[in-house]
């Protein structure tokens, strides 16, 4: 596959975590009586990922988010000269996955923005409360076990044909461990994608969720290499 088609793959995988991930918390998470629950989101964002692992994994490797991409090139998976195109396609659909969300919200009445549009956030905009140290932990420490589940699952010598089941999983778990901490990122594409249109304390806290992820994905892509066989 050439660049062209890798970007476009990510472009429509990241729109479709956003849509759907962020979709189920914003229009399902609370509705009256029949809500999903915070059980639900953790699922809605963890089928996204695993459908599209299926859907579009052998033309880009599904990565959906920028600490994917940066944990797989610390592993010693992808190529430096890909980051950016990647990061570009990434942060590109999700903000229009989130505009697509925006359009279909805003179609209720009594819709605002200052529910936060599944944001992610600490302090007064953490879902819990926690304070920044404990969602800068919580995401640089979940973001790595995401990376290390990722970077085993597609071991060559992991079995085959499972790996998007695994992450699938494992984006469902990190969920419901973390959506009252941070609303749960482990993406900085997903965390960009909302707070544009939510702005204000959304764009002033959004670098949390790019530097802590990113930095746990690099940790797991250097933990990881220890793991590989060493050439005879």
């Amino acid at each position: 596959m050439d660049l062209k088609q890798k970007m476009l793959a990510e472009f429509i995988g990241t729109l479709w975590l956003v849509l759907g991930g962020c979709g189920s918390a914003v229009l399902a998470a609370a509705f009256p009586e029949v809500g999903i629950g915070l059980v639900g989101v953790s699922f809605a964002f963890g089928l996204t990922v695993l459908t599209m692992a299926y859907a579009i994994g052998h033309v880009s490797g599904c990565h959906l988010n920028p600490a994917v991409s940066f944990g797989l090139w610390a592993g010693g998976r992808f190529e430096a000269k890909e980051l950016l195109p990647y990061i570009i396609a990434q942060v590109s659909g999700a903000i229009v996955g989130a505009g697509i969300l925006f359009l279909i919200a805003s179609g209720q009445e009594g819709f605002s923005l200052a529910s936060g549009f599944a944001s992610n956030g600490f302090g007064e905009h953490s879902p819990g409360g926690y304070d920044i140290t404990a969602v800068i932990i919580c995401e640089i420490v979940i973001t790595m076990f995401f990376l290390l589940i990722i970077l085993g699952a597609t071991d060559e010598r992991a079995p085959q044909g499972f790996a998007p089941i695994a992450i699938g999983l494992g984006l469902t778990l990190i969920h419901l461990i973390s959506i009252p901490v941070s609303n749960t990122s482990v993406n900085p594409a997903r965390s960009t994608g909302p707070a544009i249109f939510v702005g204000d304390w959304a764009v002033s806290q959004l670098w949390l969720f790019w530097v802590a992820p990113i930095v746990g994905a690099i940790a797991a892509g250097i933990i990881y290499r220890s793991f590989t066989p060493k050439a005879q």
